[in-house]
């Protein structure tokens, strides 16, 4: 899934079209899922960079990546730029944080 994901959001870049937040948080989901945390991490700065609207559930998707990939300071880098944008931060949030860490 994360494969196809990829290709369709180069495809689209590709061809010019206006990428939104759903765009990139569908991939960064996937990316989650199978804890590719570093194109994670990757794709959530680049929304920032493009002035795209970053939200509690992208910001999650990005930790919990981090988390399965055992890298619990960009877990932690992530939930510190979640506070500093003023996100609101949730459950899923402070969960993914703190998992992150007990893998170490």
């Amino acid at each position: 899934a994360l494969d196809i994901s990829l290709h369709v959001l180069a495809w689209l870049r590709a061809r010019k079209h206006e990428l939104s937040f759903y765009h990139y948080g569908a991939v960064i989901d996937a990316c989650a899922r199978t804890g590719k945390w570093t194109t994670a991490v990757h794709l959530f700065r680049e929304m920032s960079q493009n002035n795209l609207e970053l939200s509690t559930i992208t910001c999650n998707a990005a930790m919990s990546a981090c988390e399965k990939g055992s890298k619990w300071e960009h877990a932690l880098r992530l939930f510190s730029s979640m506070m500093q944008s003023r996100l609101e931060s949730d459950t899923v949030s402070f969960s993914a944080a703190v998992s992150a860490c007990e893998k170490e």
